[in-house]
């Protein structure tokens, strides 16, 4: 992911957050609009970290894999 791209990704994750929290504190009593929201937001949260799990595996295997490579050039 390129360094703009990441920016990108931030203002609108913050966006929806800031969106969500403002929705959430309104003194409006439209309890389905928060509820579809707060179940909207969990299931991002959920999304996301089940991505940064599988990432952290990956990331995991190829430091592993580096790991082995130079026990196998040092020997």
């Amino acid at each position: 992911m390129t360094k703009e791209t990441k920016i990108i990704v931030g203002v609108l994750a913050g966006a929806a957050l800031g969106a969500t929290i403002a929705l959430a504190l309104s003194s409006d009593s439209n309890n389905e609009v928060k509820d579809k929201l707060s179940d909207w937001f969990s299931d991002l949260l959920d999304s996301s970290k089940s991505k940064l799990s599988g990432l952290a595996d990956r990331a995991s295997d190829v430091a592993d894999k580096v790991k082995d490579k130079i026990t196998e050039i040092k020997a």
